[in-house]
């Protein structure tokens, strides 16, 4: 028969118990305590994210051209008068200098924010995201890399892009803007290309509603691709929606390889019918006007 153990003993053994308990427990709460702390930060985290800003509508880059597509080029612009459709064509071939800056030079990334608003953003660091894809453009891709980051009172954004391959260059800012918290309005700058990274074009923009109502293009170029100085620098068309029957308008300042002239003009976007003002063109400063089908007609 084995012999009872000594009270001493028994309390060592008594003692050591509770301390394991003890320690024990401590581990426990402390691993629960650590459990709440990163839940807590998890949550902080997914609060402090938010929701992404809201991309501006690509119409935003986009000054209505389509009353005005001759497929002219510049050098036409100086056409002689008596031609029937004159008042129209004199107009659309000085509008088709600056869509052509959208529709060839600034084509890829222009193309490349319109397919940014089929893609998911990742959360990039605080207040800023990011939409990273690929866009393919005249049967070459593109990676496109577009950042939002939101600010006081506005949404910084930068669109960067990069090609690889034959023809391919390293990524570079291709163009920069800011819009209003509200998505009302905003500005884009957008630069020449890879080989010459400086502004070419600023567009001003708001809108009315759900539409874009007020487009302004201004040249920002300052010397050439041969480093001359660019005369058409601070050459501008404005574009916006009135009430009326003549419910678009342009305004523009263009160089006509002497000076700079200014012209108005009024149009229907529904009956195609409109009227220009020019001065250095028609040598007064009367309305000059077309049909519905471009000919030239009394005012």
């Amino acid at each position: 028969m084995k012999k009872p153990l000594p009270d001493a003993t028994l309390y060592i053994i008594f003692r050591y118990k509770i301390i394991n308990k003890i320690q024990h427990m401590k581990k426990i709460v402390v691993f629960l305590s650590l459990g709440i702390i990163l839940s807590c930060l998890l949550t902080s985290c997914k609060k402090d994210k938010g929701d992404p800003p809201v991309l501006p509508p690509i119409e935003s880059f986009n000054i209505d051209f389509s009353n005005f597509e001759s497929g002219k080029k510049s050098a036409d612009i100086l056409l002689p008068k008596g031609i029937e459709n004159i008042n129209w064509q004199f107009t659309a071939g000085v509008a088709g200098c600056f869509q052509a800056l959208i529709v060839t030079t600034l084509a890829v990334p222009i193309t490349a924010f319109e397919n940014a608003i089929d893609q998911k953003p990742t959360y990039l660091r605080e207040k800023t995201w990011q939409w990273s894809y690929n866009v393919t453009f005249l049967n070459v891709t593109y990676k496109a890399r577009l950042t939002g980051e939101i600010r006081n009172t506005d949404v910084k954004w930068e669109m960067y892009i990069t090609r690889e391959g034959s023809g391919g260059f390293a990524e570079f800012l291709w163009f920069e803007g800011t819009s209003k918290i509200d998505g009302t309005e905003g500005q884009w700058i957008l630069n020449h290309s890879s080989q010459f990274k400086e502004p070419l074009l600023k567009i001003d923009w708001t809108m009315s509603g759900n539409s874009v109502n007020y487009i302004k293009y201004t040249y920002e170029r300052s010397l050439d691709n041969d480093k001359n100085t660019d005369p058409n620098k601070s050459s501008y068309i404005e574009y916006g929606k009135v009430s009326g029957t003549l419910d678009s308008y342009y305004k523009i300042k263009y160089y006509n390889t002497l000076k700079f002239s200014e012209l108005n003009v009024e149009w229907s976007s529904i009956f195609r019918n409109g009227r220009v003002k020019c001065f250095d063109f028609f040598g007064n400063l009367e309305w000059h006007c077309w049909d519905g089908n471009y000919i030239n007609v009394d005012c």
